[in-house]
């Protein structure tokens, strides 16, 4: 037995099958974390029988169904240009939207950028299973829990004080895996807010790759001008931008409002709790806006203080969870639709996932 197979195979005893190791095109490892198909019901109760739509990716030009994806154990580093899920490593930051695709998508077929339905997913099987993960989101501890803390792998200095931000990935409690185990998603909640794929706000008009073929990696062109972008129209189906009657975030009475017409737009950064997301009068969320966290399946619900942001100008992309200072707002269901693509900050990072096609 080499090397490899000694630590892959140590990796899944000690996690009971919870984690597991993938080589990269260079033979390079990382460690993930599976996650097994689910339909809709599973995740929310009440909902249809579907399969959730992080597992359905296309392949020759049909939708095939996915019995898992595996999603990063830790927030990403780049070595030699490419993602990697490893324990005890201040996570990569300074980088925009493409440039994470990149990393992720050189590692070879498979490999993506996480994806909208994939977090979503994890999210929601996070509330429903009474595990919603805490995290350092307040300068190097969790904010409701400040003697959960993690290893500090980042300080720096604002008007003259110190202050603790970014800690080592894997490196704080149990609670900060998606399950509550060290064995689960590390650090969902703060660190640093992490691209995903799949989704955007164009003109305040919600779009999205549809199912979770944006895990087909550098075959998925999320470019601005790509033809891969569908919008949402009020029914649920998936129709080309600028369609009629297609799901979009408004501003009305100081919340985010699902609708299907602007009245408010503008660029700049609007926010609200989610649970207290507003739907517009006559319009009836359709089950795919609750299964990826575009509205919420339980107005006025328990969502840990977890928020959304959005601007609706320009095109506007993902980033979720939070950082280490956005406190009680951070977290699984904390969706940020307010920066464009170029955005690149010490606060956000990304990481990998994986499909077998």
């Amino acid at each position: 037995m080499g090397n490899y197979d000694q630590f892959a195979a140590a990796v899944k005893e000690i996690s009971g099958g919870k984690n597991v190791v993938l080589l990269d095109d260079m033979d390079m490892p990382s460690i993930y974390v599976p996650i097994y198909k689910m339909k809709n019901s599973d995740l929310v109760t009440g909902l249809s029988q579907n399969i959730h739509p992080a597992f359905s990716v296309a392949e020759n030009g049909a939708q095939v169904e996915r019995s898992v994806f595996y999603y990063s154990k830790y927030q990403n580093v780049i070595i030699n240009g490419r993602a990697y899920s490893l324990a005890h490593r201040d996570p990569n930051v300074y980088i925009n939207f493409d440039q994470a695709k990149i990393a992720c998508d050189a590692k070879g077929p498979g490999f993506h950028l996480g994806t909208m339905a994939e977090w979503a997913c994890i999210a929601l099987w996070c509330r429903k299973n009474g595990t919603m993960p805490r995290g350092n989101n307040s300068y190097g501890c969790d904010h409701g829990h400040s003697y959960e803390k993690g290893q500090v792998s980042y300080q720096y200095t604002d008007s003259g004080k110190q202050y603790d931000g970014r800690t080592f990935t894997g490196s704080g409690p149990a609670t900060w895996g998606h399950d509550w185990t060290q064995f689960g998603i590390q650090d969902m909640n703060g660190n640093v807010w992490e691209w995903v794929g799949g989704m955007r706000l164009k003109e305040g008009e919600i779009q999205v790759i549809p199912y979770n073929n944006a895990a087909l990696g550098a075959d998925c062109d999320q470019g601005p001008s790509s033809t891969l972008w569908k919008a949402i129209k009020n029914d649920g189906s998936l129709v080309e931008p600028g369609t009629a009657a297609t799901l979009k975030y408004d501003w009305v009475s100081g919340k985010i409002q699902l609708t299907t017409g602007i009245t408010v737009a503008a660029d700049a950064g609007r926010y609200c709790e989610y649970k207290d997301m507003s739907l517009a009068s006559g319009l009836t969320a359709p089950e795919l806006a609750k299964v990826l966290l575009i509205y919420p399946d339980e107005p006025g619900g328990d969502y840990a203080g977890d928020g959304h942001w959005m601007n609706n100008a320009g095109e506007r992309l993902p980033i979720c969870g939070g950082s280490w200072s956005n406190a009680a707002n951070a977290g699984v269901f904390d969706v940020n639709l307010h920066d464009p693509r170029s955005l690149s900050n010490r606060s956000v990072g990304f990481r990998s996932a994986y499909v077998e096609l």
